[in-house]
């Protein structure tokens, strides 16, 4: 049937009104909201790696060594990882008594082996160690052996403070000349706190029982250390000990160094520990760190 064209007008304008009304009746879509991107992801969960269960590569920490400040570190060598920390050499003028004392360590080393993701062993030898007297007289051997267990008690994976607790015992297995011959340890407690601008803040307690002609001692040392990146992998330290000797006196020193990155797991130090009480007590020494 056609449409006569008298009664086709009227629809085709009010279709053509339609159009825009229909147009308007489509709701709008609704923007689309983008997923925060998370800059600073959780780290991982790391609690079931151990000795024999070892941290993947990728997962280890920063590198972190004992040496060469005096100051401990509180972060552990991460689980199944091993780290020798060694000095090249050691040398140092003291007074002793009123006497000159001139000594020469060759090659100390602090072997680590992570044993959990917050515990490492740490095995520390001294295979040869020269002393000498102002007057002549001298003596040379083994030192003795010492055993660490360093608990971090927290911030080892994050955070910008740590905490760590580090008994330590040394046993008589070394030249008499050179070393005690009594078992005697220790505990220390070292901190760590990043600061602003890329400064870094380590302090240390740590009190020590020793022999002392039979008699038992304790004695007490604490330190502050102010780190800083110099340029590229190069930094430096300076730092502040102080000593309560087995004779109550109080001993202080001063002491700066530098350390270069070689990779991210090998370290090369030096540095040098000078008194500030008068007796020109003096230490000088450089060393590695590697990771493996």
């Amino acid at each position: 049937m056609q449409i006569a064209p008298a009664r086709l007008a009227p629809i085709i304008i009010l279709s053509a009104l339609a159009v825009p009304v229909a147009a308007q009746a489509q709701p709008e879509p609704e923007p689309e909201i983008a997923e925060p991107i998370d800059a600073d992801p959780p780290n991982p969960d790391k609690s079931q790696y151990h000795l024999f269960n070892p941290t993947p590569r990728e997962l280890w920490r920063p590198l972190s060594a004992d040496r060469p400040d005096a100051t401990e570190s509180p972060y552990t060598v991460d689980a199944g990882a091993f780290q020798l920390e060694m000095s090249f050499l050691e040398w140092s003028t003291a007074d002793a008594a009123g006497e000159r004392l001139d000594s020469l360590a060759l090659a100390p080393i602090n072997f680590k082996i992570g044993i959990t993701n917050s515990v490492d062993l740490q095995i520390l030898i001294n295979p040869y160690l020269h002393e000498e007297l102002e007057g002549g007289d001298d003596a040379s051997g083994i030192g003795n052996l010492g055993l660490r267990w360093k608990q971090n008690l927290y911030g080892n994976d994050e955070g910008p403070f740590a905490i760590a607790i580090l008994p330590f015992i040394t046993f008589p297995t070394g030249d008499d000349d050179v070393a005690s011959d009594e078992v005697e340890g220790g505990v220390i407690l070292p901190v760590a706190i990043e600061l602003p601008q890329g400064w870094g803040l380590g302090l240390q307690a740590e009190i020590d029982f020793i022999d002392d002609d039979g008699d038992r001692e304790e004695t007490f040392s604490h330190t502050a250390v102010l780190g800083h990146d110099i340029i590229g992998d190069l930094a430096g330290y300076i730092e502040y000990i102080g000593e309560h000797d087995l004779d109550g006196d109080y001993d202080s020193f001063l002491s700066a160094g530098l350390t270069y990155g070689i990779t991210p797991d090998i370290q090369l130090d030096a540095g040098a520990v000078l008194g500030l009480n008068g007796d020109e007590d003096l230490t000088l020494f450089s060393g590695i760190t590697i990771r493996f």
